[in-house]
């Protein structure tokens, strides 16, 4: 991974709303809760408009990329 910059980490601690110091439960314990939250397949049942269904299951599917993104950049940083 390249070298992560103090941007990359405030932004990776914004996007998963942390502030320092992380320790490393809490930053696991962030991120599978909010993976769960913005877990695609949540939104399955929620509208029987297709539509609206593929716009929230989008954004489920770019905030779990943000999310994974932002814990390895936190999880580099830790090591």
């Amino acid at each position: 991974m390249a070298d992560v910059t103090q941007e990359d980490v405030n932004h990776a601690l914004k996007v998963l709303g942390l502030t320092f110091p992380v320790t490393p439960e809490a930053l696991e314990q962030t991120r599978r809760a909010l993976l769960h939250t913005w877990n695609p397949a949540r939104y399955a049942n929620l509208t029987n408009n297709p539509k609206q269904y593929m716009e929230s299951y989008k954004k489920a599917e770019e905030m779990t990329s943000l999310i994974g993104a932002a814990y390895a950049v936190l999880a580099h940083d830790e090591a």
